[in-house]
């Protein structure tokens, strides 16, 4: 069974990325074209290559974004699990229609709407004032 799409088919249309990094506590990739199984690898790399600054923000631009499929929604999943470990934030802006009913109908709206938890200290570095000690509910009298 082929499936065309208002006379096209899926992943006709190359990817396409820019990345805007004017920003450093939210660069910016754009993201255009198709994004899908033979074209997502790109976009997870440049994704993994921003978020090992731990950043505090990642914003994903879809303005130009023409087509997406399974793949393509695994690396946004993927960009929100990776930027949750780090304690980076995933936004995402000029979603088009067909991609919020998508993430709608999935779930994973819900997901990125999350806050990214706040970096834990690191073992010997003091905790700042208002972070809490340990992972353990603190009780007062």
């Amino acid at each position: 069974m082929n499936v065309v799409l208002h006379g096209r088919t899926p992943e006709t249309t190359p990817l396409s990325l820019t990345v805007d990094r004017s920003n450093p506590a939210a660069p910016l990739i754009r993201v255009g074209g198709d994004l899908a199984y033979t074209t997502a690898g790109p976009l997870r790399e440049e994704i993994d290559r921003l978020l090992a600054g731990a950043p505090p923000a990642v914003v994903l631009d879809f303005a130009d974004l023409l087509f997406i499929d399974s793949t393509g929604l695994a690396v946004i999943v993927h960009a929100w699990r990776q930027g949750q470990e780090a304690g980076t934030a995933l936004e995402l802006r000029t979603v088009p229609r067909f991609l919020g009913t998508i993430l709608d109908m999935t779930g994973v709206t819900g997901l990125l709407s999350r806050p990214a938890p706040r970096s834990r200290p690191s073992p010997g570095r003091p905790s700042a004032p208002g972070e809490p000690e340990s992972d353990r509910p603190t009780a007062t009298a």
